[in-house]
């Protein structure tokens, strides 16, 4: 019988978390709660009661300076009890660990040691039962992913205890495979077969399925290897996986027919992917010709760079978007380990230097009706933050950069980007670390995690919009402790030569992996029985295709299979041989001699037919019939800290701060910086080899709210924004290179979706502003991810998410001690705007506060490449001692925080301002035009600055202050005078939960 372990604090210590519980209940749900505080809960299976008496003794479960441990509920002193645990079958990281303690401490090696981990909340307050189950549901506990029970303190006083529930798995036996007839099948039991088993096919690909197990070829084929002729389940799922819109990148790669009504010309494109990224970094790559700096792009997991002669670097940035919509904690962390993944299986496998995320997010302050299945968005944010953050930092790597982006459409699906950079030396066993093939004979083996149902139908989850029934199975919870162990395994495995290859188990888990692996090769032979479950009960098929967390797939050659597994036993990490790598030509699955897959490797990768699209271009009639000229804005001081405090602009503090950003001590440019350290940084800048001053400046750019406006400037100004931040912080746009990722709403024109012309002509015109602007200048994109399909339908609602593109930015800096960052810092400097100002109000800050409309902002790329190149020339000989981007609420915003990271003030004349059709000065001081800075120049060397940027728009608009005071003037007129502390206060204190 199970045995329930209650771990409570000890009456002296003060409940931290409980008491962050009740703040939480008070400040997201309303509710007024005297206190909260917590019991740990360890329900233990497999060990006699003597034996529990016996670890709770040695303090295996518990601290006994902090805590009480008893067998006995220990809930005393309530009025409500809540207690959340995992739904059977979830990934339990707390119980996993709480298991290998046991198993020490006891010195019982025995396997059948089971441990299942809940929490109980005692809560005092004035509360009625609806009130409580408020509590539970929408703040402690994610049903998609947990359990819930609830007593009040006369029915706990009746019957003290909840029943022991553990989270026992049952299903069929592991060997039954299910053959799938679709011979008989019409066109709708085909897509009924894919919809019910989301498969997330469509028709045309359904019946090349069909097609494919009716041939002759195909039919004799599998005969002579005692196979029906059907498909098996496994097979179709492993085709579902590797067809699936999130591994294969179909819109992407499709054939469109593409009309641009506005100037009625018209293109057929044979794929936006080949054409226009694969394409334009092609081009960039031979006009750099010996200066080529990139080593491997677009053919593994992360893209590879030059950046020393000794080290090479590679970056990778994921989506997890639709994990992270249904459980926000769940979703973000695996999306920051996964992401990890992805630089340890690149070429031989890089360790991990740091990582970037990034969040686009409904208000937290959202106060409608939620449709059905959307959690509220603040749960998203907190969610997101706390699965980042335990993710980053309990793997030991640092985050550097980031950035979040709110917009009410997010409401339908939170964006979670998350990306990793990563070092591997320049060669590897005497070969280039960046390239590797598995061969014929080489074992296949996997390492780390075990196989579980979470994860199963992920890739094809994310292939499709969400939904009141989207599957529970996709989610997964992550484990940064496992991975770590495993990572530090295999770094120490690759320095030795272990291995010939090795990928990542992400979408698709085995079935993706190993497939792609066997494509080096032409062909494998696995046995599915050998692969190690969490528990019993999975079949074949799920076990192909779960995508349960912290596992690698490596090519161990025999000749050091034994040295490899006695190395994963000497650091506790567990290796299984699978099978091999053949030349066969075909993936050959089995459960021990019963045949789960044997699929023609062609098929599975070449067989998916292209999609044929239609594109159509129409501008869109965006104007609201807002007055002309714009209103103006009547108190300045109020406004200029209303715009502060907005959601886009206003501080990041409180999220930056429960991230590690100094482990590993290669950071050189902090997040937050100025005389507080708590300014805005432009970009990250991070030293690679600690005791070198070359270093690594990371930067991004994203700006959805001009996406409804035009998707061609839209992407044209993040990758302005990008590339300007890096510019700013002292990166050389000479040596550059770019990650797209783009997350689209649903642009293939259906019933559901009868814009679906425009949707797809708008990422068209993304993928044209891509290429155009990166060739303009001169950086290429090294890596990206598409996900297409962010759109959510419940309760009779469509929201999709505005078009956007994360575009990310990695440089390399020759020496960091020259770098920049935006901090005032010493009066009676000169202040500098680089740039024009025209009247683009369009999407910007300003036009949405005020409810009006305006142009979109666009990009002069001739004139803002030189004015990059000599910002860079600018910063490294050391004329510039602050620099800031002008973004996000314009010229006026800038300078604000300029000044509070430096707590000294200014004194700026907007009529002094660069501008073009600006008449009003709010145009000049809230206006986002691109490709600008605000710099500031000692006096002594005004004439040396002024002379490097002859030609380009600049001009003297200010000087630094002692006073601390931002002063904002139109000639003799005062607009804003204000204490630079406000503007602090201002600024920081929105997200300041």
């Amino acid at each position: 019988m199970p045995i329930r372990v209650e771990v409570a604090l000890r009456k002296a210590v003060t409940d931290t978390q409980g008491n962050k519980t009740a703040h939480k209940i008070k400040n997201e749900l309303g509710l007024t709660v005297g206190q909260v505080r917590i019991i740990r809960i360890y329900t233990v299976d497999g060990l006699s009661e003597a034996q529990v008496d016996q670890a709770i003794e040695a303090g295996a479960l518990h601290d006994p300076v902090l805590h009480t441990a008893h067998t006995a509920p220990a809930a005393t002193d309530f009025d409500w009890i809540i207690e959340v645990g995992f739904r059977p079958g979830v990934t339990d990281n707390e119980g996993r660990t709480a298991r290998e303690t046991l198993r020490t401490v006891l010195g019982n090696r025995d396997a059948g040691i089971a441990v299942y981990t809940s929490t109980q909340y005692l809560i005092t307050g004035n509360l009625n039962r609806s009130q409580v189950e408020h509590i539970a549901r929408d703040l402690l506990a994610n049903e998609l992913i947990q359990r819930f029970q609830i007593a009040d303190r006369a029915a706990w006083t009746a019957s003290p205890g909840f029943p022991a529930r553990t989270a026992a798995v049952t299903g069929e036996a592991s060997s039954t495979v299910d053959i799938v007839d679709l011979s008989a099948m019409d066109d709708d039991a085909l897509l009924r077969l894919s919809r019910e088993n989301i498969l997330a096919l469509n028709l045309e690909e359904m019946r090349c399925i069909k097609d494919y197990y009716t041939s002759p070829e195909v039919i004799a084929h599998r005969k002579a290897k005692n196979l029906p002729a059907a498909p098996t389940d496994a097979e179709l799922e492993c085709l579902a996986q590797t067809w699936s819109e999130h591994c294969k990148h179909k819109i992407f790669s499709s054939r469109i027919s593409y009309e641009n009504r506005e100037n009625g010309t018209t293109a057929e494109i044979n794929s936006l992917y080949k054409t226009y990224i694969q394409g334009s970094t092609k081009q960039l790559r031979q006009r750099m010709g010996k200066d080529d700096f990139c080593l491997s792009v677009f053919k593994d997991n992360a893209g590879v760079i030059r950046f020393s002669e000794d080290i090479n670097v590679c970056i990778k940035v994921e989506t997890h978007n639709s994990p992270s919509a249904l459980d926000p904690y769940g979703g973000a962390l695996t999306g920051i380990v996964g992401v990890n993944r992805d630089p340890m299986g690149t070429g031989m496998g890089a360790n991990l230097l740091c990582n970037t995320n990034v969040f686009c997010f409904a208000s937290p302050f959202h106060d409608d009706e939620l449709p059905p299945r959307l959690l509220h968005p603040r749960r998203v944010f907190e969610g997101v933050r706390e699965g980042v953050e335990h993710g980053g930092n309990k793997s030991g790597i640092p985050t550097v950069n980031g950035a979040i982006v709110f917009h009410e459409r997010f409401l339908g699906k939170p964006l979670v980007f998350c990306g990793t950079v990563g070092t591997m030396p320049a060669t590897v066993a005497g070969h280039p670390s960046y390239e590797k093939k598995a061969l014929p004979g080489d074992r296949i083996i996997m390492t780390g995690g075990r196989i579980g149902k979470d994860g199963i139908h992920g890739a094809t989850f994310s292939s499709e919009e969400l939904h009141e029934g989207s599957p529970a199975t996709a989610v997964q919870i992550g484990d940064p402790i496992t991975q770590r162990r495993m990572y530090d395994f295999l770094m120490r495995a690759r320095d030795l030569g272990l291995y010939n290859a090795i990928t990542d188990n992400g979408a698709g888990g085995l079935s993706s992996s190993v497939g792609e692996m066997a494509q080096d090769c032409g062909g494998c032979d696995m046995d599915l029985a050998k692969a190690p479950l969490k528990y019993d009960g999975l079949r074949p098929w799920e076990i192909l295709v779960s995508e349960a967390q912290e596992r690698m797939t490596l090519a161990v050659p025999p000749s050091t299979l034994q040295a490899f597994m006695d190395l994963a036993e000497e650091m506790n990490v567990e290796a299984s041989d699978l099978g091999c790598f053949t030349d066969t030509g075909y993936l050959h699955v089995r459960y021990n001699d019963t045949i789960v897959t044997d699929l023609d490797m062609r098929f599975l990768h070449d067989g998916c037919p292209q999609m044929k699209l239609r594109a159509t271009w129409n501008q869109p009639q965006v104007c609201c019939g807002c007055e002309t000229p714009h209103p103006k804005v009547t108190d300045h001081q109020e406004f200029l800290q209303s715009m502060l405090g907005r959601l886009n602009i206003c501080s990041r503090e409180y999220v930056i701060r429960q991230y590690d950003h100094e482990v590993q001590g290669g950071s050189v440019i902090k997040p937050l910086i100025g005389a507080r350290n708590d300014g805005p940084a432009d970009a990250a800048v991070i030293r690679p080899q600690l005791g070198s001053d070359k270093a690594l400046v990371i930067a991004n750019g994203i700006c959805p709210k001009l996406s409804d406006l035009d998707t061609y400037w839209m992407m044209a100004g993040a990758i302005d924004e990008g590339v300007r931040n890096a510019v700013a912080t002292g990166g050389d746009i000479r040596h550059m290179a770019g990650v797209d990722n783009f997350c689209w709403c649903d642009p293939v024109q259906s019933e559901k979706t009868p814009d679906g012309e425009y949707k797809l002509a708008q990422l068209v015109r993304a993928n044209q502003a891509l290429a155009h602007f990166c060739l303009a200048y001169g950086v290429p994109c090294i890596s990206g991810k598409d996900s297409m399909k962010n759109d959510y339908t419940g309760g009779g609602t469509k929201i999709s998410i505005p078009p956007t593109v994360l575009f990310s930015v990695m440089g390399v800096i020759s020496d960091c001690t020259k770098t920049m960052t935006s901090d005032f810092k010493r009066p009676d400097e000169t202040v500098y705007v680089l740039g024009l100002t025209k009247n683009e109000l369009g999407g910007s800050e300003y036009a949405d506060t005020l409810g009006i409309c305006g142009a979109v902002p666009q990009v002069d790329a001739v004139s803002a490449r030189t004015r990059y190149e000599r910002m860079h020339e600018a910063i490294t000989t050391g004329l510039l001692s602050a620099a800031h981007d002008v973004s996000d609420g314009g010229l006026a915003v800038a300078v604000a925080e300029m000044a509070l990271a430096g707590r000294i003030g200014a004194d700026i004349d907007t009529d002094l301002v660069p501008a073009l059709d600006c008449p009003l000065p709010e145009q000049r001081l809230y206006s986002e035009s691109a490709s600008r800075f605000v710099v500031t120049v000692a006096k002594d060397k005004r004439a040396a600055f002024e002379a490097l940027f002859a030609g380009d728009f600049m001009a003297a608009i200010g000087t630094t202050t002692a006073d601390e005071k931002l002063t904002l003037r139109a000639g003799s007129t005062t607009l804003v005078s204000s204490p630079v502390e406000e503007l602090a206060v201002a600024w920081k204190k929105t997200l300041d939960f």
